[in-house]
């Protein structure tokens, strides 16, 4: 076997391969205390074993981990593997696992615990029909040895082993009923350097300091609550006033005079592990949104300037491909030609065989949203801007359940403004886009449009085992070419999920690539002046 990676020093992963913002911190982090960190959502779950939803992982990830992790540079990094190797072929991932780890119950982790949680989120996880989809079984041979056994190679399979993506959980805890009753779901076992404490449905989270840790001299902080706080507002409060230590989600509006403060820090810190954008969907099952031309006036409608620059005040990115930016190799914007022009949508709308009405409209659409303040604010300007070229919409409100089962389930809606991840591979978090077998085996998160596109699929299936990266770039442009034209899901802008307001206190928040999920393990708090 080829030796990719072996007895990687924990020393490479440093806080300061995360920029500069924490290069002024004291050289010695200070033991104990509490760092109060208040966000807008709140989990559906604490451990993102078979739901990855934003606010699901960056709990999960301080409680429970994954094989590796990664630097600034998406060089993987032992986690609960302390090294690996691929076959010459791709068909075989081998695990050397850390011993002498234990579960916050006393229980060891072992290859059983790894084989478990592979093969369930295969069956039932949301990238598993992607991102495990060639997985064939896991060899346990030894305890401290898991050998990933693949039908065809998946080239991207290195990069989606972090905590938050493809967690670890304790095998015994869920035993052979339906692991979506398991109490490890709201109550969660884990292995990493925080233990769950305590859930307080709609007010907040605590976790604890793991005194039994397999890494040395860590966590520092004794202790991590996470409030859920609704209103923006209330969230810059929070912050401004000292009751929270970290801030995530507040107010935009609010970051000038925020940042005024000397004892406030902003962390801007790009997310390319999840490269979250915010689409709109068109759902093409309704016969109006069917039309290709339909779907181009829409967006020739829709000034996304106006989104980034009032919605959130110049902290996020125009998105010009669902592939993100940052994934060079694969970019290609050539066909998302649709600069704002309201002259060219009426103009098309007509030729669509939609004019006005007597009232002035055409027709009328349902939106739907993810929840959010600037999805929802989102949504109130595309209502204006679609009037303005003859389209009436009704804005469905509604909490994130309720989100889901319109955009997914039931299908009630027409347009739908969503955040999504693109993560770190298009294989794994674009193709779900697109991806038709989404239609006939709904899951969240994938394909609600329920666009089908036969070539697109098959693109996609290559680019999924191809090992050529010079053919896998060409089958992923070519598939931006297509969705480009054929437009059933049109990008907006980036969402600065990972923006965050902190106390100059607070040092080591961002320890890897994730960013707010990462596991606060080398969070610390300077002693107050």
């Amino acid at each position: 076997m080829r030796t990719l990676y072996k007895n990687l020093a924990w020393g490479l992963l440093t806080a300061s391969t995360f920029g500069a913002a924490y290069a002024q911190a004291p050289a010695t982090p200070v033991k104990g205390g509490t760092v109060t960190s208040v966000v807008a959502q709140e989990p559906t779950s604490l451990v993102s074993f078979l739901d990855t939803k934003t606010d699901n992982r960056d709990v999960s990830a301080k409680i429970t981990e994954g094989l590796l992790r990664y630097d600034a540079k998406f060089q993987p990094q032992p986690l609960l593997a302390t090294s690996w190797t691929v076959s010459p072929d791709g068909l075989q991932y081998r695990f050397k696992l850390r011993e002498g780890v234990k579960f916050h119950d006393g229980r060891d982790f072992s290859s059983a615990d790894v084989r478990y949680s592979f093969l369930t989120q295969k069956k039932q996880g949301p990238r598993g029909r992607i991102t495990l989809q060639n997985l064939e079984r896991v060899d346990t041979p030894d305890a401290h040895t898991a050998v990933l056994v693949l039908s065809k190679p998946a080239p991207f399979l290195l990069k989606s082993l972090s905590s938050a993506e493809l967690p670890i959980v304790p095998a015994h805890r869920y035993g052979d009923g339906d692991p979506l009753s398991s109490p490890n779901v709201n109550a969660p076992v884990g292995t990493g350097p925080f233990i769950f404490e305590q859930w307080v449905r709609g007010s907040h989270v605590i976790l604890k300091r793991n005194p039994n840790y397999w890494r040395p001299g860590v966590p520092h902080v004794d202790r991590v609550v996470i409030r859920f706080v609704r209103d923006p507002a209330a969230i810059s409060a929070a912050i401004e006033t000292g009751e929270a230590d970290v801030a995530q989600n507040l107010a935009l509006a609010d970051l000038g005079r925020l940042l005024q403060k000397p004892n406030l820090k902003l962390d801007a810190s790009y997310d390319a592990f999840l490269n979250n954008a915010s689409f709109l969907e068109f759902n093409v099952e309704n016969p109006v949104l069917a039309k290709p031309e339909v779907r181009h006036a829409i967006a020739h409608a829709v000034d996304r300037n106006f989104i980034v620059n009032n919605v959130y005040y110049k902290q996020a990115e125009l998105v010009n491909s669902p592939i993100p930016k940052v994934l060079g190799a694969y970019y290609d914007d050539s066909q998302f030609n649709y600069g704002f022009d309201v002259a060219r949508a009426n103009q098309l709308l007509d030729t669509a065989g939609y004019p006005r009405q007597a009232n002035g409209q055409r027709f009328a659409l349902k939106l739907t949203y993810i929840p959010g303040a600037q999805f929802k604010q989102s949504a109130e300007y595309l209502r204006s801007a679609l009037n303005r070229v003859g389209i009436k919409v009704d804005i469905l409100d509604g909490d994130l359940p309720t989100f889901l089962k319109r955009a997914y389930t039931s299908r009630e809606f027409d347009l739908n403004l969503n955040g999504l991840g693109r993560l770190f591979d298009p294989s794994v978090g674009v193709q779900r886009i697109y991806w038709s077998d989404g239609i006939k085996n709904p899951l969240i998160w994938i394909n609600a449009s329920h666009y089908n596109n036969p070539q697109v699929d098959n693109l996609f299936r290559q680019a999924a085992v191809e090992v050529d990266e010079a053919k896998r770039a060409a089958q992923f442009r070519e598939i931006q070419q297509i969705v480009g034209r054929d437009l059933p899901v049109y990008p907006i802008a980036t969402v600065p999920s990972a923006l965050r307001v902190h106390s100059t206190r607070v040092h080591g928040l961002n320890n890897s690539i994730d960013l707010t999920s990462g596991d606060f393990s080398d969070l610390w708090l300077e002693a107050s002046k």
